[in-house]
């Protein structure tokens, strides 16, 4: 029963990790988009909300399993 818990734990820990990952990905995906937009080189504006939407999903996802 504890391997079992133990390896639930660390599958969620390895999970954590990666969107913690994805994020600062996402981060500078938002940043070089922006940096785009404001140069007026960047014609699908859409993006940046969709982008913006994806950074708000992950955080969210991280602050309700932080205690992992």
């Amino acid at each position: 029963m504890n391997k079992i818990i133990k390896s639930l734990n660390q599958n969620k820990k390895n999970v954590i990790t990666s969107f913690r990952e994805e994020l600062m990905k996402v981060l500078r995906e938002y940043f070089n988009l922006r940096i785009q937009a404001k140069a007026g080189q960047l014609k699908q504006l859409h993006l940046l909300k969709k982008v913006r939407r994806n950074i708000a999903s992950i955080k969210h996802y991280l602050s309700n399993n932080k205690n992992m």
